[in-house]
C-alpha cells in the first residue's frame, strides 16, 4: 500500500529526473551545439560551408557560386574530363540517395556489373582488361567519393591529353600535382580529387 511518504518521494525523484532532463537538453540540445556551430563558422567557415569551389578552384562559401564541392563525387561523362568513380547513389552521385549497392562480392547482378565496367573502361582507355584499376569498377558506400587513385587518373591521362591537344606528360605532371599523399603519412591511401584535378585541368588548357 502506497504511503503519503511514498508519493512525496517519487514526486521529488520525478521532479529531480525532470529538471536533469531540461538541463541537459538546453545544454546538449541546444547550447552545445550552437557553441559548435559558432566555433567551426568562425574558425573553419569554408569546411562548415561544405569545401565549395568556384570554376577557377579558388574557395567560396555560397553554393550559388559554386561548381561543386571538394567532398562529394559528380559525373564527368564527357572524354575530355577525368572519371570519377561510378556511383550506386540513386541514378548516380545522387546526394539524397547517397548509399552503396549493398550487394554481396558473389552477387551475380554486381559481378557483372564490374564485368561491364571493365570492358567499357578497357576500350575506352584503349588498354588490356586487366590493368583496369578496381575503384574503376566498384562504386564505394556512400556513392560520392570525390576521388579516384593515382593508377586509375594515370589510366585517363593519354585519353584526356588526345581529346585536349595536350602533351601527355604535362597532364601526368598535373595529376602527380593533385595527388594527395596518406593522411599523416599512413592513413590511407594516396588519392586524387577529381573536381580539383578537373578543374586544374580546365586552366591549364586555357
Amino acid at each position: 500500500m502506497t504511503t503519503g511518504t511514498d508519493s512525496i518521494s517519487f514526486v521529488r525523484q520525478f521532479g529531480a529526473g525532470l529538471r536533469v532532463l531540461l538541463v541537459l537538453t538546453v545544454l546538449l540540445g541546444v547550447a552545445y551545439p550552437l557553441a559548435v556551430t559558432g566555433v567551426s563558422q568562425v574558425l573553419f567557415r569554408w569546411q562548415a560551408q561544405g569545401s565549395l569551389v568556384d570554376a577557377s578552384g579558388e574557395r567560396v562559401t555560397r553554393a550559388e557560386d559554386s561548381v561543386g564541392s571538394l567532398l562529394i563525387g559528380q559525373s564527368f561523362d564527357d572524354p575530355q574530363w577525368f572519371h570519377p568513380r561510378p556511383s550506386a547513389a540513386g541514378d548516380g552521385y545522387d546526394t539524397l540517395a547517397s548509399a552503396g549497392s549493398n550487394l554481396g562480392p558473389l552477387n551475380p547482378d554486381l559481378v557483372a556489373a564490374i564485368e561491364e565496367r571493365r570492358a567499357a573502361v578497357a576500350d575506352l582507355e584503349g588498354v588490356d582488361p586487366a590493368d583496369v584499376p578496381a575503384d574503376a569498377l566498384t562504386a564505394s558506400a556512400s556513392g560520392l567519393d570525390p576521388d579516384i587513385s593515382p593508377a586509375y587518373a594515370e589510366l585517363q591521362v593519354a585519353r584526356i591529353a588526345a581529346e585536349r591537344g595536350l602533351d601527355e606528360q604535362d597532364v601526368r605532371a598535373l595529376v602527380d600535382e593533385t595527388t594527395v599523399g596518406r593522411d599523416l603519412g599512413l592513413l590511407g591511401e594516396p588519392r586524387v580529387n577529381v573536381l580539383r584535378l578537373n578543374l586544374a585541368l580546365e586552366t591549364m588548357g586555357s
